[in-house]
């Protein structure tokens, strides 16, 4: 049976972050966990050949999950940026945007808008962020492909038992452990023994994964064509399949576009995904022309048909951000042993990726406490 001090469940931003803060801090007596066989977790960035964003150039990798930060009022999350050399830059939205609001009415063409603050991308994507993450943590304590199934609370310490992707077992020890994963996940694919307070297990399943039951299409082109006609590229529709379109281009890359599928999650279950894409490239067609029926790439990722993220439960749900979640677990055999730093326990942001950067911040800092 291995022994450790620490043990962080996730591989996505917040347990990225925490490994982190714990080698800044000379402690590098832990383990991380992630079933996946790539870290990030929701932060899914794509490079234009298909492959996961990895060392291909940062100006050709695309987000198909959250893509936006605010750096006016999650300076956390920007100090960090600066801090790891990544380079940032405003969301586009100069120009017209289109709105469909009846099916076969031409589009409206209006004045386009910007947010306040102003919506700020990174360079490469938020692999960008994963991946110089990952250069400040040491490899040997990550487990990749080795999902947890197991916690066990014994009197003087914490027992993990975790699963890797072709069937093998290990057992941990550990004194401490970080819940790095949306705790709807957690609660249904982890068997604590003994059980959570029932109170706190329901407050987990019924708290929403942001971006689970969402799907993102996204369409590569050669040029922004849509510019040279004054448009910004973003759109808004009744009709779909795409509800909402963004500019997704980068700095120096190719051009992109990309949108939220508004089908409800259960009938893109049993919609083709060919057929999905046809629909996405037509609804971009009638938006800005006929060049835009022609992309040299186009991606799609549907995060409820993804059992690392998504449980039956999010099928059902809009897609709120959810609340703010208590940290820890306040009373049972569990009471100040188990510290939830997903971006859903984050205070200011539940489900963001300054929510991530925030719980993480605070629950590694409460737990060297204890």
């Amino acid at each position: 049976m291995n022994r450790i001090r620490i043990a962080i469940i996730g591989g996505g931003i917040s347990g990225l972050y925490a490994a982190h803060l714990l080698e800044s801090q000379g402690i590098y007596d832990y383990v991380l966990f992630e079933a996946r066989e790539r870290l990030g977790g929701r932060a899914l960035s794509v490079a234009l050949e298909g492959t996961v964003a990895g060392l291909s150039d940062p100006s050709d990798r695309f987000d198909l999950g959250p893509s936006w930060f605010w750096p006016d009022f999650q300076p956390q999350l920007d100090s960090l940026v600066a801090d790891l050399g990544l380079e940032r830059f405003v969301q586009n939205v100069q120009g017209d945007s289109v709105i469909e609001r009846i099916a076969g009415a031409r589009p409206i063409r209006t004045q386009g808008y910007s947010t306040s603050p102003p919506s700020v991308r990174l360079l490469g994507g938020m692999a960008a962020l994963v991946d110089a993450l990952a250069a400040n943590v040491n490899p040997e304590k990550v487990r990749m492909g080795w999902a947890v199934r197991r916690l066990h609370a014994c009197e003087q310490h914490l027992e993990i038992e975790s699963e890797s992707g072709d069937g093998r077992r290990e057992s941990w020890v550990v004194e401490h452990i970080l819940l790095a994963a949306p705790p709807r996940l957690l609660a249904q694919d982890i068997d604590f023994l003994p059980g959570l307070p029932p109170s706190v297990a329901q407050l987990w399943r019924s708290t929403p994964t942001w971006m689970a039951p969402h799907a993102k299409y996204l369409a590569v082109f050669d040029s922004a064509f849509w510019n040279k006609t004054g448009l910004s590229g973003q759109a808004q529709s009744a009709i779909g399949p795409m509800v909402e379109i963004h500019d997704a281009s980068s700095p120096g890359g190719h051009a992109a576009l990309f949108g939220f599928i508004g089908i409800p999650a259960q009938m893109r279950n049993v919609m083709p995904k060919e057929q999905l894409q046809t629909m996405c490239r037509a609804q971009l067609v009638r938006l800005f022309g006929p060049e835009a029926g022609k992309p040299v790439a186009e991606f799609l990722k549907d995060w409820a048909q993804d059992p690392l993220t998504s449980v039956a439960q999010d099928l059902l749900d809009g897609g709120q951000h959810s609340i703010s979640l208590e940290a820890t677990v306040d009373s049972s055999p569990w009471a100040g042993r188990l510290i939830g730093i997903g971006s859903e326990w984050s205070p200011q942001f539940p489900g963001y990726i300054a929510g991530a950067i925030e719980a993480a911040a605070l629950g590694v800092r409460l737990m060297l406490q204890k």
